[in-house]
């Protein structure tokens, strides 16, 4: 999940995330608290950053993560209107308090689960270092590594209160 300015100061490096086959989801432009802001701004952050996405990748980004995880009902009606899906994590590395590899690597290798959607920052200090040993504990454990798109619902579910979707049974 990237912000606005992101794509714009790494556009080779958003580029070659799609090149290598993976999402880009969207991030916000500024970052700003979602939950607190009219259906007209949040409607701005995210136009304008999948457009900046699109513009850049060609990619249409279609996956929007709330900074601070922070949500409301109007945000997720909102961005429903823009053919966005909402998406929440289970676990977070806490990367950006700079703890070290080695916090990095228990915490997530303990909390992860199959299923599990990981919490990391691109600009987390020892994230690239932790990366290698968390994915090789997630291969001894059998756990593989997909895209967003494969473990979230698109129709008939819903989301709770902790941000979680959950489908609904017989529709």
């Amino acid at each position: 999940f990237v912000v606005k300015f992101w794509v714009e100061d790494n556009p080779e490096a958003a580029r070659e995330i799609i090149n290598r086959g993976h999402e880009i989801g969207n991030h916000s432009a500024t970052h700003p608290e979602m939950g607190n802001l009219s259906a007209a701004a949040i409607e701005s952050e995210i136009m304008t950053t999948h457009n900046t996405i699109k513009d850049v990748t060609g990619f249409e980004a279609k996956l929007f993560r709330p900074p601070f995880g922070h949500y409301s009902q109007s945000m997720l009606s909102t961005i429903a209107g823009l053919s966005y899906y909402a998406i929440q994590w289970d676990v977070d590395s806490l990367d950006w308090k700079e703890r070290g590899i080695e916090d990095i690597v228990l915490r997530v290798t303990e909390k992860t689960r199959p299923g599990s959607i990981i919490l990391f920052h691109n600009n987390g200090k020892y994230t690239a270092a932790a990366l290698p040993l968390v994915l090789q504990n997630f291969k001894e454990r059998n756990l593989h590594v997909v895209p967003i798109s494969q473990l979230i619902f698109y129709e008939s579910y819903i989301i709770d209160h902790e941000g979680r979707q959950h489908q609904i049974k017989g529709r």
